[in-house]
């Protein structure tokens, strides 16, 4: 299970980083999920995973100072906890889905607070390389570019692996030890969670052009359900 853990926190730093850095959509978590599933064989449990995380959270944008929960985070070690915690119990369930996405969502909150932390140190390292700057010095301001790159890079691999492994183990030791009242209401909240999703996505419908997106979303993501399901 190391290699994999490894595989996905590699993985999972350099989508993380599109936060900040490329900024091509590729750390939203209805792509990022999939590719950890895809790493892991498991595709179909990343966008599964990946489509929760996105409806829930879809209206927490980032506008002007406000920095959401980092969602990416949340569907890496979401994904990648379902998964590899399934393989330990037998096999993967609803139930360890959600128990999974109950274990992580905090995971948000903490990695926002260690975005904040990193913002605040980008930019004492931009007004450096802007004093810097006048003089030509370009390496100089090069390095704080690589420096601050790296860091978050490294933050993100080292959050994301030693999630799992606290994550890991224990949902495989909870999840067989589970009342029958509490693996029915995980299977109720299973089904309730995309109600909850699409009344959280309705609510940005007053965004002009939002409806067809959504449309889109939904139709691309019931094609690739029910691809994955016949193969």
């Amino acid at each position: 299970m190391l290699p994999k853990l490894i595989a996905v926190s590699i993985a999972g730093g350099i989508l993380c980083l599109d936060r900040i850095v490329l900024q091509a959509m590729v750390s939203r978590p209805i792509v990022a999920a999939p590719v950890i599933g895809s790493i892991l064989g498991d595709a179909y449990t990343g966008l599964i995973a990946g489509a929760f995380i996105e409806l829930l959270w879809i209206d927490r944008l980032p506008i002007g100072t406000y920095l959401p929960p980092n969602d990416t985070v949340v569907s890496i070690v979401l994904t990648a906890a379902s998964i590899e915690s399934a393989h330990l119990i037998g096999g993967p369930s609803r139930e360890l889905l959600v128990l999974s996405l109950l274990g992580t969502v905090p995971l948000g909150i903490l990695a926002q607070r260690l975005e904040l932390w990193l913002g605040r140190g980008n930019e004492k390292l931009a007004a450096a390389a802007v004093s810097e700057a006048p003089r030509g010095d370009v390496r100089s301001v090069s390095r704080r570019h690589l420096f601050a790159i790296l860091r978050s890079y490294l933050l993100w691999v080292v959050l994301i692996f030693a999630s799992l492994a606290a994550v890991i183990p224990a949902l495989a030791w909870l999840s067989p030890r589970l009342g029958t009242p509490i693996t029915r209401g995980l299977t109720l909240l299973y089904g309730f969670l995309p109600l909850l999703g699409a009344a959280v996505a309705l609510n940005t419908i007053s965004v002009r052009g939002v409806i067809p997106v959504f449309c889109a979303a939904f139709l691309c993501a019931s094609v690739i359900i029910g691809l994955l399901r016949s193969g």
